[in-house]
């Protein structure tokens, strides 16, 4: 595994809405941890989604998940991502590439953020293959169903994601 360049003072923010935190956003964390000097995690508060986790339980999972990354800080945030990331002193944006459905639509926002913000860079970072079908949503899925997915999230997530999904069945019967 490759250190982090301690000496480069480049900030890169990773933003998602992380409900929950999966292993391949942790892999695209830890990469991106190794190209710039700081990284911070920003979870959004995403409230046109309906997250299933509220934004203190999203950070706090994402807190726990990064922390043998000593390069990573995770903090909460609402609004537009690059006058966070401005207002953070980035210079990128680093964002997980699975598909071609996720080049579409990450490249439009990217020149959004770009017309925004024009100094603050999108970098793309491709899924590991262990994680290119991998997405909160399926993981939810997943566990609401019964399947294990023990190896697709941290450790952090499990027993919260499984009082969640038991809390909203038990409040739908």
């Amino acid at each position: 595994m490759a250190v982090p360049n301690e000496s480069l003072e480049h900030i890169a923010v990773c933003p998602g809405a992380f409900d929950p935190i999966t292993e391949g956003h942790i892999d695209i964390i830890r990469r991106a941890s190794e190209m710039f000097g700081r990284i911070i995690v920003a979870v959004a508060e995403s409230a046109d989604k309906k997250p299933l986790f509220s934004l203190a339980e999203r950070v706090q999972m994402a807190k726990e998940a990064c922390r043998d990354l000593p390069n990573v800080k995770v903090d909460g945030f609402q609004g537009l991502v690059v006058e966070y990331a401005q207002q953070q002193g980035a210079i990128a944006l680093v964002k997980g590439l699975r598909a071609v459905s996720d080049f579409e639509r990450e490249v439009q926002m990217a020149l959004m953020n770009r017309h925004q913000a024009p100094h603050i860079h999108t970098v793309f970072l491709v899924a590991h293959s262990d994680y290119a079908f991998l997405s909160s949503s399926l993981v939810k899925e997943l566990a609401a169903l019964g399947g294990d997915i023990k190896e697709l999230v941290p450790a952090a997530v499990l027993e919260p994601l499984y009082e969640k999904l038991k809390d909203a069945s038990a409040q739908a019967n």
